[in-house]
């Protein structure tokens, strides 16, 4: 009868991610582009840098080769990186054409995370000639010649004021085609990307590696300063600008992260910075993930496997439908079907690095990233 029960949910649950989840994992939300514009806006890019010299000369050079036919200029903040990230930036300027500022980051003030202090440096620099729009963007993201013509004549034609997309990860160690998809499979599923665009919902993501944001509208909602200590800081900014007009969020083969996940513990860390901030530090929420994870991902495969009649049938369903659901996105990222049948175990895989992260934040470790400890810089939550 118990075994019934779970079985029933776990199936009602996957009957409505499917049907009443806003179509998340059809994965069919792509960038659009609009039509071409009798006069080109204005724009700046703004580059937080901490410790990127990796991948900053790649995100340097692809950004000044862009085709877009209006004013168009780069501004690093460089965050105190101690591995020439300035130096990398700037020989991949000389190397292509003008336009780039490297500024230094002023001393990391009370109150603020990094990332957001040192891009609210880059945006009040950006400010002074006043760009129809600011390309809120990160060091390891790499654009196609056509992405910004791209993004502002959207934004244009469609009267955005946050055109958002979600760069194309890597997918290329054995960590990577396990568990990238399947984060991004789970970020559709709590921000449906046809939800962040409808005015009837309230609903508000962002992808922070690149954010083409309305100069006025930031402005309106107050700035970098008022997400000033948020680490899932895309959806923070998303939430305020929501407020401001229309946003959109889509995916996208144009922009890509150069950002390397070789190992499970890349995953983890990367998860681990921010997955219980997204709970809002809530023990409880913490428990009801838990659950809903349990149900959701690994009672279907256990009742599948080991319990018998009804209970085994709807078990099957839902492991069957969750296998589904997912090829759209292992097509997007050009992998095998046969990745579907183990999202179960990626997701408890991500259980795990949840709970890892409310561990790090009980450890006074939280938001742990590139040497500094982020979560609840204000002291109090």
């Amino acid at each position: 009868m118990v075994a019934n029960l779970v079985a029933s949910a776990a199936f009602a649950v996957w009957v409505y991610l499917i049907v009443g989840r806003g179509g998340f994992w059809l994965a069919a939300e792509r960038d659009q582009g609009g039509p071409a514009l009798s006069a080109w806006p204005a724009v700046t890019a703004v580059i937080p840098a901490r410790d990127e010299a990796q991948g900053v000369g790649e995100t340097i050079a692809s950004l000044l080769r862009q085709d877009y036919p209006g004013p168009f200029s780069v501004i690093l903040v460089d965050d105190h990186s101690t591995d020439g990230t300035a130096e990398v930036a700037r020989q991949a300027a000389a190397a292509t054409a003008d336009g780039l500022t490297v500024l230094p980051s002023a001393a990391l003030p009370a109150g603020w995370t990094g990332k957001l202090w040192a891009m609210k440096q880059g945006v009040e620099r950006a400010l002074i000639s006043e760009p129809t729009y600011l390309l809120l963007t990160d060091a390891d993201i790499v654009y196609g010649p056509d992405a910004l013509t791209r993004l502002v004549s959207q934004a244009q034609a469609e009267g955005l004021v946050l055109t958002s997309l979600m760069a194309k990860l890597r997918c290329e160690s054995f960590a990577e085609r396990a568990f990238i998809p399947a984060f991004i499979f789970l970020f559709q599923m709590l921000y449906p990307f046809a939800w962040v665009e409808r005015h009837d919902r309230t609903t508000a993501a962002a992808a922070g590696g690149c954010m083409l944001v309305r100069r006025d509208a930031l402005c309106a909602a107050g700035g970098i300063e008022e997400i000033r200590d948020a680490l899932i800081d895309d959806c923070a900014l998303a939430r305020n600008l929501k407020a401001q007009g229309p946003i959109r969020l889509s995916l996208t083969e144009r922009v890509r992260s150069i950002r390397a996940y070789v190992t499970v513990q890349d995953i983890r860390r990367m998860v681990a910075r921010s997955a219980y901030a997204q709970l809002r530090y809530s023990p409880l929420l913490l428990a009801a993930t838990v659950a809903g994870i349990a149900l959701t991902y690994l009672m279907p495969i256990l009742l599948a496997l080991f319990s018998h009649g009804l209970a085994q049938t709807l078990g099957l369903l839902s492991w069957a439908i969750m296998a589904i659901a997912f090829q759209p996105m292992l097509r997007f990222y050009r992998l095998s079907p046969l990745w579907g049948p183990f999202l179960p175990a990626v997701a408890l895989a991500y259980m795990a690095f949840t709970l890892d992260s409310a561990y790090q934040y009980a450890r006074k470790r939280g938001g742990l990233w590139k040497g500094r400890i982020q979560a609840n810089v204000n002291g109090v939550r």
